[in-house]
């Protein structure tokens, strides 16, 4: 068991930047690097649980699925303050120190956002729930006014109420139509009329009775000239009945005539605008039904920030709780900089002291290598020189060895040219005579020869070009 729990705990301390080959010789340092290896990876399991939230509400993924992502992002950022960590070496100049916190103490905050934000939501996720499912029934009614108020459905209004009138229009048989009430009044003034003519012909026949019985008027029973005088006005008022009954049956036959064509029209136009109506409605519907789907669907991060941000300004108190919340995750997100920039203010430990002795060793051995490398290039590089000048001094020899002996070889012909008895002047000679002096082509061989040579000799080292030995 603590064979296991000392691996472990070297783990952690490599983990958190330490080197084992110092570790081993400054164990006392070993406990402190162990303590930020778990730091490190308490940062590292709260990234991934982040993650996890955070796959899982935007994208909505098996679950199994968003863990894996969280792990991963979670070695990420491990990985990430790791390298912080292992970049800011122990230094007391504060000056230094701050120049090398400042960018990563930076980076640290923006990490820490970046985890603190999908766990503080999780955390208030059923205030969240509560407050979307209200902005989305906002966002739906918005939605549906704003189709209501688009050019292609402005009229659905006035087409309802079409549609009602001429359905009430054809179930009165046209009585319902307002547009005959200038008809229907006409009908009312003749009605008025005849109700005054025969109103008049009853007073008439009421007074023609009573100068009949003697009861009113003259007083004398009897058909007088009164009573006759009052016949012929109610007789007469009589024909004024019948014309003004005449007149207000013109005028009801109207009416029924302008109703039965009121209903007529409206039958007619009643089935077009019912299949207007619906056609509309079904596309009104339609658009409203896939954004109804859009906006259940859209329980996404961004939502879930504004619903959250909805809630803070209204509950002071879940405000206060959202920041506290959020800075203690960042915090921790940002614990394992301020742990190492703090070590760094402090005074350096024996581990300190000696990776500086292990590093300035390893620079100064390699520097003895680079040394001992270089002086063993240069000598290679003489031994190449001193091989090439030989190689030119043997082949110098050689040539001059070959000069002197084509030299002698002309020599020695010359002088027996000369020996030989000169020939009879009589015998025509094949060719042009020769001077005794003249060697014909071997001197010319010589002298070629010879040149060569010279310039061979003559040519400097810089001209002729190295071989490898």
């Amino acid at each position: 068991m603590s064979e296991r729990r000392r691996r472990i705990g070297d783990g952690l301390a490599v983990l958190a930047g330490a080197r084992p080959d110092v570790l081993a010789a400054a164990p006392g340092a070993r406990q402190r690097f162990v303590a930020l290896g778990g730091v490190l990876l308490s940062t590292g399991a709260l990234a991934a649980v982040s993650a996890a939230f955070a796959v899982g509400m935007a994208l909505g993924v098996w679950w199994p699925l968003a863990v894996l992502v969280g792990l991963g992002w979670g070695a990420v950022v491990v990985n990430l303050d790791r390298m912080l960590l292992v970049g800011m070496a122990h230094d007391s100049s504060l000056k230094r120190n701050l120049v090398m916190a400042v960018p990563r103490v930076g980076l640290a905050l923006v990490l820490g956002v970046v985890v603190a934000t999908p766990l503080t939501l999780q955390v208030f996720s059923k205030e969240i729930d509560t407050e979307i499912v209200a902005m989305q029934a906002e966002a739906a009614d918005a939605h549906r006014v704003a189709l209501e108020s688009d050019s292609r459905f402005a009229g659905l209004p006035d087409l309802r109420e079409r549609i009602a009138t001429q359905e009430a229009v054809v179930a009165s048989g046209g009585v319902a139509d307002p547009g005959l009430a200038v008809v229907r009044a006409g009908v009312t003034e003749k009605q008025a009329a005849y109700d005054r003519a025969v109103t008049l012909q009853r007073e008439l026949d009421a007074k023609a009775q009573c100068e009949l019985d003697g009861t009113c008027g003259t007083g004398d029973a009897g058909t007088g000239e009164a009573y006759l005088q009052a016949r012929a006005a109610a007789d007469a008022q009589t024909a004024v009945v019948t014309a003004a009954r005449a007149e207000l049956d013109t005028a009801v036959a109207a009416v029924a005539a302008a109703e039965g064509r009121s209903a007529a029209l409206a039958g007619s136009s009643l089935d077009a605008d019912r299949a207007e109506l619906t056609r509309l409605t079904a596309e009104l519907d339609r658009q409203q039904a896939a954004f109804d789907v859009e906006n259940e669907g859209s329980g996404g991060i961004l939502l879930r920030l504004e619903a959250l941000d909805r809630l803070g300004g209204r509950n002071m108190t879940l405000a206060a709780a959202q920041f506290m919340l959020s800075l203690l995750f960042m915090c921790v997100e940002v614990l394992p900089v301020l742990m190492k920039l703090l070590l760094n203010f402090s005074p350096p430990t024996a581990y300190d002291r000696l990776v500086q002795l292990r590093d300035s060793g390893d620079v100064e051995l390699e520097e003895m290598a680079q040394e001992s490398r270089r002086t063993v290039a240069q000598a290679k590089e003489e031994l190449l020189v001193l091989a090439e000048r030989e190689r030119v001094d043997r082949q110098k020899e050689a040539i001059l060895a070959r000069r002197r002996a084509a030299l002698a070889e002309v020599a020695a012909r010359t002088e027996a040219a000369r020996a030989q008895p000169e020939a009879p002047a009589a015998e025509e000679p094949a060719e042009a005579p020769r001077q005794l002096w003249d060697t014909g082509p071997i001197r010319e061989l010589a002298r070629s020869a010879a040149v060569r040579t010279v310039r061979s000799v003559r040519r400097r080292p810089a001209d002729r070009t190295p071989t490898t030995v």
